[in-house]
């Protein structure tokens, strides 16, 4: 049974990532984007969560692209989740890491205060992206003379009331699409201070809190207020807290502690068979002659597959997937120190300001593929071009933090001289 509902779910956008400071020793991203890429055992880093953090920024890159047949490669297209999952994952598995070492060194008041002071620059970072996205739709719409663009990018209600809007979206309430989930990465690093204080001390009791609130939130619906008034948070955060706990709740040792059942065959072979079952699902969303595979009454009781609420299915998707992965891609495995991954792995360690360029360069290819040409070619030219753009600047970042780490060695060489 072919369910519209649930393609809305599982093919709406997702997105994000977090900016990486000139302060490498109060930062996530900073101290986990060396230079190089060294063997990950001689480094200690886990270039996994780079990696696939990376890889999801480019599938969010093409995603955000209507009408592009290049991203029919996303993950979106074969399972029930996609790359929100593994943004928020990875995002509360950092978090955890690196200001869970933090706790221990500078002690939990100053560390509250470099997790909110992050949480601020995410502000700062949002509402710059709103603006520069805003005044790019705006500027088409009106040398165009199509409001249409202005309709599908979710910005009628900042032509109409741009005053309004402006506040709203200060309150985190209005956001144009593809801009979703910075917002809600904001309000849970905003809250994160008193959850990693319980992940250190009560991991387990934080891990079946955090669960507790996002089976009620699946079962009664409660969400976060939108704007305009009769909408609420694409990403519920009451749902998607979970996953970012999980994450934290690995980051901290639980992923160890979770060894023996991802090693287990008889886990890693549910695994595959449920992804193989989502696989057949999604395709036949899209492929006539499995139009009525899936029962009406099995169909009645998973769809829709809610993306805003972490639909149980998305979860257990991801959760299935990430087996597979641990087990093909061991944190020592050679494959992270291929050269030809060295792109995607850069990517992932500038992960907000890429994201950021990236809903930009989204739009603008998306603008050409309407207005200029929208051949195979082309779709395939601007995919491979606003790709590389990416790649090129999250290299010119990590140029400049080298460039800054150096001034900073050499300033405190000549005063210790």
């Amino acid at each position: 049974m072919s369910s519209p509902a649930a393609v809305e779910a599982v093919h709406s956008a997702g997105p994000t990532g977090r900016p990486v400071p000139p302060e490498p020793q109060t930062s996530p991203e900073a101290q986990a984007a060396p230079d190089r890429q060294p063997p990950p055992a001689a480094s200690g880093r886990d270039l996994r969560l780079d990696l696939f953090r990376g890889l999801a920024l480019w599938f969010i890159f093409l995603n955000h692209i209507p009408n592009n047949v290049v991203n029919w490669i996303t993950n979106r297209n074969f399972g029930f989740s996609d790359a929100t999952e593994i943004f928020v994952f990875i995002s509360g598995y950092t978090a955890a890491m690196v200001y869970g070492r933090q706790i221990d060194t500078s002690g939990t008041i100053v560390t509250s205060a470099r997790i909110l002071r992050r949480a601020w620059q995410l502000y700062v970072a949002f509402i710059f992206l709103f603006v520069i996205y805003l005044a790019e739709i705006s500027y088409v719409v009106g040398s165009f003379s199509n409001p249409l663009y202005a309709e599908e990018m979710g910005a009628l209600q900042f032509l109409a009331e741009p005053d309004v809007a402006l506040v709203e979206a200060l309150l985190l309430k209005f956001r144009p699409a593809n801009m979703d989930v910075l917002p809600l990465y904001i309000v849970l690093l905003a809250t994160f201070p008193p959850l990693l204080c319980a992940l250190k001390w009560r991991p387990d009791a934080t891990l079946a809190a955090s669960l507790l609130l996002w089976l009620a939130a699946n079962h009664w619906g409660f969400n976060l207020p939108a704007y305009p008034e009769d909408r609420m948070w694409f990403f519920n955060p009451f749902a998607w807290q979970f996953l970012f706990v999980f994450g934290g709740w690995c980051g901290l040792g639980g992923s160890d502690r979770l060894g023996g059942l991802v090693q287990s065959p008889v886990i890693l072979v549910l695994a595959v068979i449920y992804l193989l079952v989502s696989l057949v699902v999604v395709i036949s969303w899209w492929w006539p002659p499995l139009e009525g595979l899936v029962p009406e009454t099995i169909g009645e009781i998973i769809y829709p597959i809610s993306k805003t609420d972490l639909s149980p299915l998305r979860l257990l998707h991801f959760l299935a997937l990430a087996v597979v992965v641990v087990r093909l891609i061991p944190v020592a495995s050679p494959m992270l120190r291929w050269h030809l991954l060295r792109p995607m792995i850069r990517t992932g360690q500038h992960s907000l300001e890429v994201f950021c360029f990236g809903v930009f360069l989204s739009f603008a290819a998306h603008f050409v593929l309407n207005e200029v040409d929208s051949s195979l070619t082309m779709q395939l030219v601007l995919s491979v071009a606003g790709i590389s753009l990416m790649v090129g600047l999250s290299y010119l970042l990590s140029w400049y933090a080298r460039v800054e780490r150096d001034i900073a060695v050499r300033k405190m060489a000549d005063r210790s001289g």
